[in-house]
């Protein structure tokens, strides 16, 4: 659906290329204490339909992700390249891992959040709200008390991203589950939620609002409850897909937010201030750290996997001490 961006040349890490290019657009000099000016853009895969959901696996030193309408859930490693994990995928988005190395994935087909165990046991977490099915659950988060937060947007219930279907919830909701197991409307006035993340300090969730090209803030109390709902940044684009939306989005340890938009990864401090794009020669969908050191920025976009080296690691989530 999105082509290659005219004018980028890339690094390929498979099939023998070598071709190398600078990538940053610099909107504050600050940006460049966390990317090198020249740092190169490497395709590590590519042939898919349109590729979600990344997420490092540190025991294996691997990506898994998904190739959503494909309804296929794949495996990168630099050993053994690209595997075909599970199909099919219920064509499922989102995933995040606990510290006990449990899987949790947000599913389109099914309507539901669920976590699949390292042994393959497969646990439904949530599918419904007050007796109708939720729409879509697309990305998700772990608070390290373990309490759950997870979006909940219409896309699953559109043709080629999910099963289409009418809907049965008369809005779009960010959800928690509490470390009990109980399921919480956190919020239920998003035109579509979207990708969300945590501050360093777990005091800050923030959710990205991608038809309205915004992010919006919330305080997380000591129950994992949220409120004072306010917008952190804006005009992230214009909610239009193709033209490049918020969408995925990740933390680095020092409190940038780095999301998709147009043109590719935007880097926002925690002020707010656009510093600069890490641009993408493709549509940009989703991003995760990874790598040995966390200071790796893998990038889901459109049809290909791609790296970036970074000079700051990632936000120090539960899963990344997995052994």
């Amino acid at each position: 659906m999105f082509g290659r961006r005219a004018g980028l040349n890339v690094r390929e890490a498979q099939n023998g290329m070598n071709d190398s290019i600078q990538a940053v657009e610099v909107n504050s000099p600050d940006i460049l204490k966390l990317i090198d000016k020249d740092a190169a853009v490497e395709k590590l895969c590519t042939g898919f339909w349109f590729t979600e959901g990344p997420i490092w696996n540190p025991r294996e030193q691997c990506l898994y992700f998904s190739d959503m309408p494909g309804d296929v859930r794949r495996r990168w490693s630099a050993a053994d390249g690209v595997k075909e994990i599970r199909k099919p995928s219920n064509k499922c988005n989102g995933m995040t891992y606990d510290d006990a190395g449990n899987l949790y994935v947000c599913e389109h087909v099914t309507s539901s959040l669920i976590m699949e165990t390292p042994a393959g046991e497969r646990k439904v977490l949530a599918s419904h709200w007050q007796g109708k099915e939720l729409n879509s659950p697309n990305d998700v988060v772990l608070r390290s008390d373990k309490s759950i937060y997870f979006s909940d947007p219409g896309y699953g219930r559109m043709p080629v991203f999910g099963l289409e279907r009418k809907q049965e919830l008369n809005f779009q909701g960010l959800f928690r589950i509490s470390s009990d197991g109980k399921l919480h409307l956190e919020a239920d006035d998003f035109g579509q939620t979207n990708g969300l993340c945590f501050s360093p300090d777990e005091k800050i969730l923030y959710v990205n609002d991608s038809p309205r090209a915004h992010i919006r803030a919330f305080d997380v109390a000591a129950d994992g409850s949220l409120s004072n709902s306010r917008i952190f940044a804006e005009k992230i684009g214009d909610g239009v897909l193709e033209n490049g939306i918020v969408d995925g989005m990740k933390m680095d340890e020092r409190g940038n937010i780095l999301v998709t938009g147009p043109r590719g990864i935007w880097v926002l401090s925690p002020k707010a201030e656009h510093l600069g794009v890490i641009r993408m020669p493709e549509h940009a969908g989703n991003l995760n750290w990874g790598g040995r050191n966390w200071d790796e920025l893998y990038c889901a976009c459109s049809t290909s996997i791609y790296r970036v080296k970074m000079k700051v690691r990632g936000n120090p989530v539960a899963y990344m001490k997995m052994r």
